[in-house]
């Protein structure tokens, strides 16, 4: 379970990930595990995400398109079926696509803009709320998404629209933005008071600034 403002930073994190990297089903697993998520790239040894008893592996039969799976535990001479979330190179471009329409409302130029952004992706992703605790894996929380087996593109692109949506709405203006920097231009969260931020970090408002310095020399 996590809190608007950490799915928000997931969401912003995840979108660096997936358009302005290299990524990998094995990298978006990484990501997607630091988040807090159970996720494995296909054919990817469990112990590599962190568990050093058993190794994920598609089960027949699971649907190809979904991003649930179950995978076998071995522990001695026992084994038992244990969920795990497989991120597959489909899913990645699919995330991919999804992350451009997110960036978009990151990018709107006001508040107004970004709400009809978000108003759209939530019309065509977004189902009733519903709660649900992951058959007893997680504490209830609030889902967006149709069921808990959907896609990992239809996941992130609704839970991380109503994340934004409700910072928006929080806050009144757009929950972040692109970095000034013309050689990044990547998407940062900006929930802070005061003046809206400007930069994704302070490496490239410090990179800005020693330029714009030299120029006035």
């Amino acid at each position: 379970m996590h809190s608007t403002r950490a799915m928000a930073e997931r969401a912003v994190d995840l979108c660096v990930a997936l358009l302005y990297e290299e990524p990998s089903a094995e990298s978006v697993a990484r990501l997607l595990r630091a988040h807090g998520e159970r996720a494995v790239a296909e054919g990817e040894p469990a112990e590599d995400a962190g568990d050093s008893r058993a190794e994920v592996m598609p089960v027949e039969g699971v649907r190809a398109e979904g991003v649930r799976a179950e995978g076998v535990r071995a522990e001695g001479v026992r084994a038992e079926v244990a969920r795990a979330e497989v991120v597959r190179a489909d899913d990645v471009a699919a995330m991919r696509e999804a992350a451009g329409r997110l960036v978009e409302v990151l990018a709107a130029p006001g508040t107004d803009a970004a709400a009809g952004l978000l108003n759209r992706i939530l019309a065509d992703t977004a189902r009733p709320p519903r709660l649900t605790s992951h058959g007893g894996a997680s504490p209830w929380h609030v889902h967006v998404d149709a069921h808990d087996d959907v896609p990992w593109a239809e996941w992130f692109l609704a839970s991380s629209a109503m994340a934004l949506a409700v910072l928006l709405a929080d806050h009144q203006r757009v929950p972040g933005g692109l970095c000034a920097s013309a050689g990044c231009r990547r998407p940062y969260l900006d929930l802070g008071g005061g003046s809206p931020r400007r930069f994704c970090g302070t490496r490239c408002a410090t990179r800005e600034r020693v330029a714009a310095h030299r120029a006035r020399a």
